[in-house]
C-alpha cells in the first residue's frame, strides 16, 4: 500500500466509526416509541384510556404491517438512499410520537402502530443493517453487528431510564406521561437529523460501458436477485431458528416464579439483566468470538447451537422444585442468565453472514429486507405456541416441553449452519 492511499484510509477511519457510532445511537431510540409499553404500560391505561385488549391490539396491528411492509421492503429499500431512508423513518417516528403525545382516539392510537411499524420495521431497519455492513468488511462484521448490538442495550438502559425518570419526576400524572412520549420523539427526531448530516449516500450503480444504472432498475433486479439466492435464504434461516430459540428466553422468568419462587423484586431485576444486560453482554462476546476465535459468524452460531442443546440437557438434568422449595432460586436464575447469554452472543451476528456468502452489496438493502422478514417470522407464532404449551400442561411438565422444543431447535440450527458454512466454504474456493 502507498503512502497516498494509507493516508487516505487513515483519514477515512475516524469517519466511519463516527458514522457507526451515530447508527448505533439511532438504533438505541428507533424503537422505543413503538415499544412504550414496557416503560408506560399501567400509565397507558390510567391516562389513555387503554385496556390490556387494545394495547395487545395495537401490537398486533404492528406484527401484521411490519410482516406485509417487509415484503415490500425487499424492493422498496434499495431505491432510495440510505441516507435519507435511515434518517426520514427517524423523523417519521419522532413526529409519529409527537401525535402519541396529543393521547389520540384508539383508531388514531392503531393507526400510529401501524405507521411506526412502517417506519421503524420496514424504512429504517433494514437500511440500518445495510449501512452497518457497508462499512465493515468480511473480517470485521462479527464485531460490527455485535459492536451495534451492545450499543443498543447502553443506549436503551439510559434512553428507557430517562423517560421513567421524566415521568416520575413530573409527578406520574397524565402531563407527566405526555412529557415522557415527547422526550422519546424528540431524541428519535434528534437522531435522524444527525444521520441526514453524516451517513453517506449510496454509490451510484453503473453497468459495464460506465453509465449510471436506474435506481428502480436496479432495485427491482436486487429484489429479484435477492429471492434467487440460496445464499441469503441460507443466512435467513438460520437467524429465523435463532430467533426461535431466542423467543423462548421468554418463559424463564415465569419458570423461575412458579418453580424456584422467585421473588418479587428479584423478577423486576431479573427482568433488566434479561432485556439489557444480557444484548450488551452478547453483542461485544458474540462479535469478538465470531471475528477473532471461530473467525465466522456462521461458525459461531453453529458453536453456539451445540452448547445450547448440551447446556439444556444439563439444565433439566438439575432438581429444580427440590432447589426452588429449598429457598435456592438463585441458582435457577444464574443458569437462566447463563443459558440466555449464549443466545444472545449468536442473535447479536445472524446478520453478519451476509458478507461470508458473497452478497452482493448493491443489493444489501433486498437482502436484509428479506432475512428480517423471515427472521422476526418466530414472532408471529412462536409465543403463542410456548404459551399454549404452558397454559395445558402446568407446573414443571410444561416447561420441560417448552425446554424440549429448544433443544429441537437448537438441532435443526445445527443442521442449517452446517448447510451456510458449506455455501461460504463454496465462495471461498471460488476465490
Amino acid at each position: 500500500m502507498d503512502s497516498a492511499t494509507k493516508t487516505k484510509v487513515l483519514r477515512a477511519a475516524p469517519n466511519r466509526w463516527l458514522v457507526f457510532c451515530i447508527l448505533t445511537l439511532s438504533g438505541g431510540v428507533a424503537f422505543k416509541l413503538s415499544s412504550i409499553k414496557d416503560m408506560f404500560y399501567v400509565p397507558m391505561q390510567q391516562f389513555m384510556g387503554l385496556s390490556n385488549t387494545q394495547i395487545g391490539g395495537a401490537l398486533s396491528v404492528y406484527g401484521i404491517v411490519q410482516t406485509i411492509g417487509l415484503i415490500v421492503g425487499i424492493y422498496v429499500c434499495d431505491i432510495i438512499s440510505k441516507k435519507y431512508m435511515i434518517g426520514g423513518g427517524l423523523i417519521g417516528i419522532g413526529l409519529t410520537g409527537l401525535y402519541l403525545a396529543t393521547f389520540p382516539t384508539y383508531a388514531g392510537f392503531l393507526a400510529a402502530f401501524g405507521l411506526l411499524a412502517i417506519l421503524g420495521e420496514v424504512i429504517y431497519w433494514p437500511v440500518l443493517l445495510k449501512a452497518i455492513r457497508l462499512l465493515g468488511d468480511e473480517k470485521t462484521q462479527g464485531r460490527m453487528f455485535g459492536f451495534l448490538e451492545m450499543g443498543r442495550g447502553i443506549v436503551d438502559v439510559i434512553v428507557a431510564t430517562s423517560a421513567v425518570a421524566i415521568f416520575h419526576g413530573m409527578g406520574e400524572n397524565a402531563a407527566a406521561l405526555r412529557a415522557g412520549i415527547l422526550f422519546l420523539a424528540i431524541v428519535t427526531m434528534a437522531c435522524g437529523a444527525l444521520c441526514l448530516i453524516f451517513v453517506p449516500n449510496d454509490e451510484k450503480r453503473v453497468d459495464h460501458s460506465g453509465k449510471e444504472v436506474s435506481r428502480t432498475k436496479a432495485a427491482f433486479s436486487g429484489m429479484i436477485e435477492a429471492l434467487r439466492s440460496p445464499d441469503i435464504w441460507a443466512v435467513a434461516i438460520n437467524g429465523f431458528v435463532v430467533y426461535c430459540v431466542y423467543c423462548g428466553l421468554t418463559y424463564f422468568i415465569p419458570f423461575l416464579n412458579q418453580i424456584y419462587f422467585l421473588p418479587a423484586t428479584a423478577v423486576g431485576l431479573y427482568g433488566i439483566i434479561n432485556q439489557y444486560g444480557l444484548k450488551i453482554i452478547g453483542g461485544s462476546v458474540g462479535g469478538f468470538m465470531s471475528d477473532k476465535v471461530h473467525h465466522s459468524a456462521a461458525k459461531h452460531i453453529r458453536a453456539g447451537f451445540l452448547v445450547c442443546i448440551i447446556a439444556m440437557v444439563l439444565f433439566m438434568l438439575i432438581p429444580h422444585q427440590a432447589l426452588g422449595q429449598s429457598g435456592r432460586w438463585y441458582i435457577g436464575a444464574l443458569c437462566t442468565l447463563a443459558f440466555g447469554a449464549i443466545v444472545f452472543t449468536m442473535r447479536a451476528v445472524f446478520f453478519a453472514p451476509m458478507d461470508e456468502v458473497k452478497v452482493p452489496k448493491e443489493i444489501t438493502g433486498a437482502a436484509m429486507s428479506l432475512s428480517s422478514l423471515v427472521i422476526y417470522l418466530p414472532n408471529s407464532f412462536a409465543y403463542l405456541m410456548y404459551g399454549n404449551i404452558l397454559d395445558r400442561y402446568s407446573g414443571m411438565a410444561g416447561f420441560r416441553i417448552v425446554f424440549c422444543i429448544m433443544i429441537g431447535w437448537a438441532v435443526v440450527g445445527l443442521g442449517v449452519s452446517t448447510y451456510l458454512i458449506h455455501r461460504i466454504k463454496l465462495h471461498q474456493q471460488d476465490l
